[in-house]
């Protein structure tokens, strides 16, 4: 009988420990996992949709995704730093109620759209308009869904679960939901949904976001021990390899490089695939996935890929891409280089920001950090790229930089570096003068030099993998010979570098004209010879359809009047006869200042010194115009092979009817190499009522040595009797698109059965 009371307190142990594990401590780990979950996948979704909104106001270019990505990140920074003080300054329960008045008040900005009476700037950059625009449009609660994660997961590691040791597992499981998120806006909400309607789903995701929040704050509330239990638990359940010395400046500082490249070398390489694409949500997600799912793999309690392998394959690649980095390899190869590339670079330095990372006393400091690396990511390409480099030089240096953080054997630079950076730089002053003396004897002779000594340097840079300062020397070195070799191709005489792009001023088939080049793609060309400049070359040859168009109007007495958007080089103003009004409409100020600087190009000072270039969006200068203007309208305003979207939609062919004559027409450059636009073009000519006719030109040889180049052109207009003139020139014919295809609107668009695979 004595024993019995022993026995009624083992079975009652028993029994609680049972309640325990059926209580609300089994629903922790779910509920934040869920709720980690969902503000990804919000924080994600939002991020294209937003941008997709702005875009008319733009023009489309690469740029603004760059700049919306840098006010993600800042927004992204303020929410960790608010994780990381409240989690210094509150106790929880503070730190609970403090964050619920602030999920709440975000909601009286919910649905997120962009605030009205923003027009963007004219002359001057847009970056600041726009993260301004960001910010009061969204910021709150892009603010609050963002500060879910750090915060979250230090709730986690006081509710005594048997993981609440080493919560960082979570952020990797949480970037699950990022990835869903931004691989579905291309697939299931931008071609299903508009974007009003995406924002309504959105607001009702945030409402479910709050109520997990509070139940994750309920369960971290009802889980939490007494501080000596909890220290016990936690202290057993922290691995080994968290078991470090005191955080530090430099480890800080190592946390800010490792998060700094993998953002740049982000941004970088969605900047080279969208200038030669299009600006849309497709071409932005896709690096930004690859991004975050880095994370999901370097972070995972088990690594599928192991870090090793990663630093072993990103030597190979990456010099890889610095041979080929300017070659002219057809756009699905080099792409698929670059994106194979990066993703093993962040891989390598997010697995590095793994390995380094601190135990959970330190966990909302690492995030901060991490964030702050991000953001400076962003400064870099968004802010100080375009001011201080004239070329799109960010991209490889953040390759070469990423190099540099690979682990190093040391803290110093070893001897057999010092010779390695001397052996990789020594054949490169050697070979320039050889090279040079060569190229006055024997081109073919002086290609095989060339190609020996690149065999060479990617030997000697491959041999000093293991040495990160003279591997990245290595790479930096290829990257440049490379670039000289690419060069050697066309003299370049001038760069220019703006918000909406770079363009460079070269010359042509051996010295014979002047070209401009955006991108991957000449814009514009003009003969050098004096006698022959005011002749139109490339897609505005007089043979082509543009040609053809003004000729065929010349007998009539048409045009009276022309509009332009797009100036490039101005060449159509050669098509202008005295007495027509014309007015040119051109969003970015550098392109004007080229296509008056008579060094260069000279077009519009032969045939138009008096015609107009009015700044700023076309759309946005047309509405400005008084209805029934121009007898022709002409959109020509893609940047490289960029399709700017808000262009070619039901709401600008609406607006462009407005500004037309009864009998006006509608001129559409349509030439692109990965888009096919005759499907999406035939639809809203359908949809508005219009007659359309479209000519894929293909010059003769005559005219190819006069650098004529093919060119694909839509012509429109409300009557077929207005196109009876157009008609009578042979290579024109009737659009062609399925009945199911949608018209664009600028709430709709959706370009992935568009691409040219």
């Amino acid at each position: 009988m004595q024993r019995l009371p022993s026995v009624l307190r083992i079975a009652e142990a028993k029994s609680a420990d049972a309640a325990h594990r059926l209580g609300p401590s089994a629903f922790v780990l779910p509920a934040f996992a869920l709720t980690l979950f969902l503000s990804a996948l919000l924080l994600f979704w939002v991020q294209p949709m937003f941008t997709k909104m702005v875009l008319p106001m733009l023009g489309g270019t690469p740029a603004v995704w760059n700049t919306a990505m840098l006010f993600f990140q800042a927004a992204l920074l303020c929410g960790y730093a608010y994780a990381h003080l409240t989690s210094r300054l509150f106790a929880l329960r503070s730190q609970v109620v403090v964050h619920a008045s602030i999920v709440g008040a975000a909601f009286l900005l919910l649905p997120i759209s962009a605030a009205a009476g923003w027009t963007p700037p004219i002359d001057d950059t847009p970056v600041f308009w726009l993260i301004g625009l960001m910010a009061v449009s969204l910021g709150l609660p892009f603010f609050v869904v963002s500060a879910t994660a750090p915060l979250l997961q230090r709730w986690f590691s006081h509710t005594g679960h048997r993981t609440a040791g080493d919560p960082y597992y979570l952020y990797g499981a949480s970037n699950v939901g990022s990835i869903l998120a931004l691989l579905s806006y291309p697939v299931v909400f931008e071609p299903t949904l508009t974007v009003a309607r995406q924002s309504e789903l959105w607001a009702g995701g945030y409402g479910l976001l709050s109520a997990l929040v509070l139940i994750s704050a309920g369960l971290m509330l009802w889980g939490r021990k007494s501080a000596r239990a909890r220290a016990a638990e936690v202290t057993s359940a922290v691995p080994a390899e968290l078991a470090r010395p005191e955080v530090n400046w430099p480890i800080r500082l190592r946390w800010t490089a490792l998060a700094f490249v993998p953002s740049s070398l982000m941004l970088g390489l969605t900047a080279f695939v969208t200038t030669d694409v299009a600006a849309v949500p497709l071409f932005w997600v896709v690096p930004l996935a690859l991004y975050l799912f880095t994370f999901v793999l370097t972070f995972a309690r088990v690594q599928p890929l192991k870090h090793a392998w990663m630093l072993d394959i990103q030597t190979v690649l990456v010099l890889m891409t610095a041979v080929l980095f300017a070659a002219q390899l057809p756009l699905v190869l080099l792409s698929t280089l670059h994106v194979a590339t990066f993703f093993v670079c962040a891989m390598v330095c997010h697995g590095e920001l793994w390995r380094v990372r601190p135990g959970t006393r330190h966990l909302t400091e690492f995030y901060l950090w991490m964030s702050f690396g991000g953001m400076l990511g962003g400064v870099f390409n968004a802010i100080l790229a375009p001011i201080f480099f004239n070329a799109v030089l960010e991209y490889p240096i953040a390759l070469v930089l990423a190099c540099l953080l690979r682990p190093w054997s040391s803290l110093g630079l070893r001897w057999p570096s010092r010779v390695a950076v001397a052996t990789v730089i020594a054949p490169t002053l050697v070979a320039v003068p050889v090279v040079a003396i060569v190229d006055l004897v024997d081109i073919e002779l002086r290609l095989l030099l060339a190609i020996a000594v690149v065999a060479i340097l990617v030997a000697v840079t491959l041999a000093q993998r293991r040495q990160p300062l003279a591997y990245a020397a290595g790479v930096a070195v290829v990257l440049g010979a490379m670039a000289l070799s690419i060069a050697g191709d066309g003299t370049v005489i001038s760069r220019e570098r703006s918000f909406f792009g770079v363009y460079t001023v070269v010359t042509l088939d051996e010295d014979r004209f002047l070209g401009l080049i955006n991108g991957t793609t000449v814009h514009g060309a003009q003969h050098v010879d004096p006698a022959r400049r005011g002749e139109p070359l490339t897609y505005y040859h007089r043979d082509g359809p543009v040609g053809q168009v003004f000729e065929a109007l010349g007998g009539v007495g048409r045009p009276a009047s022309v509009g332009v958007v797009g100036l490039g080089v101005g060449a159509i103003a050669c098509y202008r006869i005295d007495g027509q009004d014309w007015v040119y409409y051109e969003i970015d100020p550098a392109v004007t200042a080229l296509a008056r600087d008579t060094r260069y190009f000279d077009f519009l000072a032969r045939c138009a010194p008096d015609v107009p270039v009015v700044h700023g969006d076309a759309r946005l200068s047309l509405k400005a115009e008084p209805n029934g203007r121009f007898d022709i309208l002409i959109l020509d305003a893609f940047a490289s092979d960029a399709i700017p979207v808000h262009l070619v939609t039901r709401e600008a062919v609406a607006l462009y009817l407005d500004k037309l004559t009864p009998d006006g027409l509608l001129l559409f450059h349509i030439s692109n190499r990965s888009i096919e636009l005759e499907p999406m073009l035939a639809s809203l000519m359908r949809d508005a009522g219009l007659e359309a006719r479209i000519q894929t030109h293909r010059p003769s040889d005559e005219s190819r040595a006069d650098y004529a180049v093919p060119s694909e052109w839509v012509v429109a207009a409300r009557t077929a009797d207005a196109l009876a003139t157009v008609d009578e020139g042979a290579g024109w014919r009737e659009l062609t698109s399925s009945e199911d295809m949608r018209p664009w609107t600028d709430d709709y668009s959706h370009i992935l059965g568009l691409i040219k695979w």
